[in-house]
C-alpha cells in the first residue's frame, strides 16, 4: 500500500493529509499518538489532486465558507469502527451527539465505551467530525487533537450540546 501525505497550517495545528490513491485515508495532528492510525511508509506528494483538493476544502471549512465535505474517503478499521465513522459523518454541521446518542444509532446501545474508543481512533479527524460527540452531561471528553481544538472546532461550527441548545461552558 503507498501512503502520500502534505502537510497543512490550520488554525488548530499543523493537519498531515494522508490519502491512499485517489481516497483520503487520514487527517493526522501535529501532535498525534504516534499508533493512533496505523500506516505503512509515505512519501510526501504536494501535487497529489485529492490532497489539494481536501487542503482547499478544510481552508474553506476554517474560514466559515463549507459545511460539509465531499472527498472520496477510505476508512482503515474494523468493521465496528467503520459503523461508527459512517456514523459521524451523518451528524449536521453545528450540531453534537452524545457517545450514547451513536451506540444506539448503529445499533450497539451498550457498546458506549467501544464508541468512544472508536471516535478516538478515527483516523479522519474534521471530515468525518468525531469532534461532534461530546459527554453525555454535555462536557467535552477526550480527542486525538486536544480539547482545546474540539472547543475551536465547535466554536468555529456555533456547535450545541443536544437538548440545550448549547454546549456546557460557552
Amino acid at each position: 500500500m503507498s501512503y502520500t501525505f502534505i502537510t497543512l497550517p490550520s488554525p488548530v495545528g499543523e493537519l498531515k493529509l494522508v490519502a491512499n490513491g485517489s481516497r483520503l485515508v487520514a487527517i493526522l495532528w501535529e501532535n498525534d499518538k504516534p499508533n493512533r492510525v496505523r500506516l505503512g511508509p509515505m512519501s510526501e506528494a504536494p501535487d497529489n489532486p485529492l490532497l489539494m483538493k481536501t487542503a482547499r476544502q478544510l481552508a474553506e471549512y476554517f474560514a466559515g465558507q463549507r459545511h460539509c465535505f465531499d472527498l472520496e474517503l477510505d476508512f482503515v478499521g474494523t468493521d465496528f469502527q467503520k459503523k461508527v465513522w459512517a456514523a459521524l459523518l451523518t451528524i449536521p454541521f453545528g450540531e453534537t451527539r452524545t457517545y450514547s446518542q451513536i451506540a444506539e444509532q448503529i445499533g450497539h446501545p451498550a457498546a458506549v465505551r467501544a464508541v468512544g474508543a472508536a471516535n478516538g481512533k478515527n483516523p479522519l479527524s474534521i471530515v468525518a467530525p468525531c469532534h461532534r460527540v461530546i459527554g453525555a452531561s454535555g462536557k467535552l471528553t477526550g480527542f486525538a487533537g486536544g480539547l482545546e481544538a474540539k472547543e475551536r472546532l465547535l466554536v468555529l461550527e456555533g456547535g450545541q450540546r443536544p437538548g440545550t441548545g448549547r454546549l456546557e461552558g460557552f
